[in-house]
């Protein structure tokens, strides 16, 4: 229901669109995937740091959404949403709990992966299992040197890369693995999409005012 540049049912509601056709897109969404409606979701107000929420229903009308880059639930049937147009979105599982990442470069130095992990496994039981969604690939991820040294000094030099016209690049991607293993999470299945090189996705390095995409999550 979004005009350009929002145009291919943006979902953020803080990107200038809209706000009508943010509710349509995401009412839209709610019917075709067969969940309650997105007024019933919880959502966050993302600031790329490493606050994590424990969720336990719904957010409330008129009731700002919390200000944190990771949710958690133990609740059934509780969808948990997080919009990127770039960073990384990860989904978080165990046996009986659910959770959600944002995970831009600023969220991955303060730790954001691993406080999401440790808060699920203190609602939840059995082993953690994740899935990395659409981001941007370090191929179009360039990155200036002063930048990228703290990424590489804390995830090592896998992180480094080059991109596709070559230079400096983040591998996101791989930051994101390496704090998942710290974790102690191994099981990771990687969607392997590059938001930046997909014109099914927006992406903010690509086209600066845009829409966002959501990842969500639930525990049926």
């Amino acid at each position: 229901m979004s005009d350009a540049p929002y145009d291919g049912s943006n979902l953020g509601d803080h990107v200038g669109d809209n706000p009508a056709a943010v509710a349509a897109n995401r009412a839209l969404l709610a019917e075709t995937i067969g969940l309650v409606a997105p007024e019933q979701w919880c959502w966050m107000q993302q600031v790329h740091a490493a606050d994590v929420a424990v969720v336990r229903a719904p957010g409330e009308p008129g009731v700002p959404a919390p200000v944190v880059d990771a949710l958690v639930t133990a609740e059934r049937g509780l969808p948990l949403a997080v919009v990127t147009a770039d960073c990384a979105p990860i989904a978080l599982a165990c046996d009986d709990a659910v959770g959600v990442v944002h995970a831009g470069h600023r969220g991955l130095l303060a730790g954001v992966v691993e406080r999401a992990v440790a808060s699920l496994r203190e609602i939840g039981h059995g082993e953690v299992r994740a899935v990395l969604g659409p981001c941007i690939r370090a191929p179009r991820y360039e990155f200036g040197a002063r930048d990228l040294r703290p990424l590489v000094d804390t995830f090592g030099a896998s992180v480094e890369s080059r991109t596709e016209w070559g230079t400096q690049a983040f591998d996101i991607s791989a930051a994101v693995a390496i704090a998942l293993a710290r974790a102690g999470v191994d099981r990771l299945v990687d969607i392997d999409v590059c938001t930046s090189a997909s014109s099914d996705y927006f992406s903010y390095r690509r086209d600066g005012r845009t829409g966002r995409q959501a990842t969500i999550v639930m525990l049926p």
